[in-house]
């Protein structure tokens, strides 16, 4: 197997040299070179034809939103962002995500050897994913009007939308690597009262209230962070605060979300499978859920199992995925019931959820 090829673009020469010293450590990795800012990294792009790059999200000399914009729109090509985890940190690298980088890891903590191994396999599984992704600059999302919700999706109008107010259904979704973009495609489809819907992302602890954040500001239902132990409403969207699993309670006729600070599942927290095993248990046969992009084969298992309660399960197809992973997996494992195209999931799930039971 011919090794990745990595360019690591990072002001910092600290950082540099250790990403190097990690990333070269994995035999099906070879580290062509570095760059301290856009513009140096510009020419070793040319020079080097390098598989994938790794960004730094705050860049000297030229910001690193624009250098990523300017390079998704001349040279498409896989882009893992290095960001620090602050609020700061965490608006860019979901701008980045939005402008059409693979996927994002945390800056290294310099100061703590003993957290490096875990470090170093989170970036070089990363990185060698990303090397198979389908990259394609993301088109730029409309922002929310200032006057109110934006108007649902001609396929999503009023008349479909009031379907839903007396329906007891509820849609699950899950993803990782793409998959805060693909959320937004979905959740930006849907009308204000549609289904509740619960969903997992793997996303650090101080990502999710700017992620919630975004979502909210580009869709029409009411997207959250959920609390522990509220009641899980029609024309809501709740994710879970990072390092929490989100499980759904039933409580006699309502369902309620719960937190879970406990261990990681399938290497995460939050963990999709965690929640899709959660609603199979409370919601069964009322249920919709989908699997979107993702690395790995989080949500396989706990999509089966939905799909052997009854629900209507559905998986995003490789050619729109980002990496077909999580969405790949569940296929395989004949846990999805439809694989379909990113822009068919919505008015999928909205279909499914109308209906009384699966074919």
């Amino acid at each position: 197997m011919t090794p990745v090829r990595v360019l690591i673009v990072d002001d910092s020469a600290v950082v540099r040299q250790l990403l190097t010293e990690v990333l070269s450590a994995d035999p099906e990795i070879d580290v062509v070179g570095s760059a301290a800012d856009p513009l140096l990294a510009r020419e070793k792009i040319k020079r080097l034809h390098p598989d994938v790059l790794t960004l730094d999200v705050e860049m000297p000399r030229m910001d690193g939103l624009v250098f990523l914009d300017n390079l998704m729109r001349l040279r498409p090509m896989p882009v893992v962002m290095v960001s620090s985890l602050t609020e700061r940190g965490a608006d860019i690298t979901l701008q980045a995500l939005a402008l059409g980088a693979v996927d994002f890891v945390a800056k290294p903590r310099l100061n703590v050897a003993h957290g490096l191994e875990a470090y170093a396999q989170e970036i070089t599984a990363k990185v060698k994913a990303a090397a198979r992704a389908q990259v394609r600059a993301a088109p730029r999302p409309a922002a929310r009007s200032t006057a109110g919700p934006a108007a649902p999706t001609e396929a999503a109008a009023t008349p479909v939308a009031l379907r839903y107010r007396t329906t007891d259904r509820l849609i699950a979704i899950g993803a990782s690597a793409g998959g805060t973009e693909a959320i937004r495609v979905v959740l930006e489809a849907m009308p204000p009262d549609a289904p509740a819907i619960v969903l997992t992302q793997h996303i650090p602890a101080s990502f999710s209230a700017p992620f919630a954040e975004r979502l909210d500001r580009h869709c029409a239902m009411l997207v959250r962070e959920a609390r522990d132990g509220e009641t899980i409403l029609p024309g809501h969207v709740y994710l879970p605060p990072g390092d929490h699993h989100l499980r759904v309670l039933r409580d006699g006729a309502r369902w309620r979300c719960r937190l879970d600070p406990g261990p990681p599942v399938n290497r995460h927290r939050p963990a999709v499978d965690v929640l899709f095993r959660s609603v199979a248990q409370a919601a069964g046969a009322n249920a919709v859920a989908a699997i979107l992009t993702g690395m790995g084969d989080d949500g396989a298992r706990g999509l089966l199992e939905l799909r052997e309660a009854g629900a209507a399960t559905l998986v995003q197809d490789e050619a729109s995925s980002v990496v077909w992973g999580m969405p790949g997996a569940a296929w395989k494992l004949g846990a999805a019931h439809e694989c379909l195209p990113l822009e068919r999931i919505a008015q999928r799930l909205l279909a499914l959820a109308r209906r009384e039971s699966i074919d």
